[in-house]
């Protein structure tokens, strides 16, 4: 990932105007990409290379192939302008419950499928893997992430009896307190071997854990100080409570039933990216959102064929 030393302006508007020159957007992107350092040939990362100044691209005077900026990103292939793709990484990275794909089509002159891909691609870019452990007080819980039953067809309805995550996701997240940064993930099932599994592996033992009184996180106790809030009874008793992972639940289910609408299950995972995203860079103005997911965008190529599975 390249340092970025370029001055980004505060404001959308600002924003488009400073992006309108492509040599601003090439200048940008390269840094973004490489750095100080300066590009190296992708092929057989040489630095003897030579700038056609006409096409923006290099030629590798060692290997003699030709690379643009946007290999290796998730911008390769595309034949979008770099000035779109930055208006659109502002968009996802700073509307708080989301922009459709439709919406960011119009606004850039796009067609429907290419600013739906191209979303995917800059959720992708949001996404941040770590092996770091979470430690203080954690919070963990669970959601469904699905239609109502009330609007579904009869005979699906009828299916769902007595079954209340029927056709629906399970997504379950943990939050740390001392830092307010969050861990999100789609899961088979709520069992107890599935949710424990999740606990062990992102939080450190001993640490003070939150949960609600679902059944699955009974045996916790032996790893962890386990906390349990009965929402039956209460939402809060002290600390004790998890109503900043029930904030971030709220925050994706106002997403996605007011802007995106419906969501495939295959595809949840890269919402949740973009919401935790948010989430956790809340307190970031607009331009360092931005500069956050711009410096992202290395090494994170992906296929129209991937994104469809």
């Amino acid at each position: 990932m390249g340092e970025i030393t370029s001055k980004i302006p505060s404001g959308l508007q600002d924003a488009i105007e400073h992006f309108s020159d492509p040599q601003v957007c090439f200048e940008v992107a390269k840094e973004a990409k490489w750095g100080k350092k300066g590009p190296s040939c992708p092929a057989c990362e040489s630095k003897r290379l030579s700038f056609i100044t006409t096409r923006y691209l290099w030629t590798c005077l060692d290997c003699r192939k030709q690379f643009s900026v946007k290999v290796g990103t998730i911008f390769e292939d595309s034949p979008i302008p770099l000035k779109k793709w930055f208006c659109a990484m502002w968009l996802i990275a700073n509307c708080k419950n989301g922009i459709s794909s439709y919406e960011v089509a119009r606004a850039l002159k796009v067609t429907q499928q290419t600013a739906w891909f191209m979303d995917h691609r800059i959720r992708y870019a949001m996404h941040h893997g770590t092996i770091n452990k979470m430690s203080g007080t954690v919070e963990a819980d669970e959601t469904h992430i699905g239609g109502k039953a009330r609007f579904m067809h009869k005979d699906r309805r009828d299916k769902m009896r007595g079954r209340s995550n029927f056709g629906k996701a399970v997504v379950f997240g943990l939050l740390e307190r001392k830092t307010g940064r969050v861990h999100t993930r789609v899961v088979p099932d709520r069992s107890a071997e599935t949710l424990q599994g999740e606990v062990r592996l992102r939080v450190r033992k001993h640490a003070n854990l939150v949960t609600d009184e679902h059944q699955s996180y009974e045996g916790l106790g032996s790893e962890y100080t386990h906390n349990v809030i009965n929402h039956a009874e209460s939402y809060v008793e002290g600390n004790v409570h998890t109503n900043r992972m029930e904030n971030l639940w709220s925050l994706l289910k106002r997403s996605i039933k007011g802007t995106y609408v419906s969501v495939e299950p295959f595809h949840l995972f890269r919402y949740l990216d973009e919401q935790s995203f948010r989430y956790n860079e809340r307190h970031l103005s607009d331009h360092e959102r931005f500069e956050k997911v711009l410096g992202a965008i290395s090494g994170k190529r992906l296929t129209y064929a991937r994104v469809k599975g």
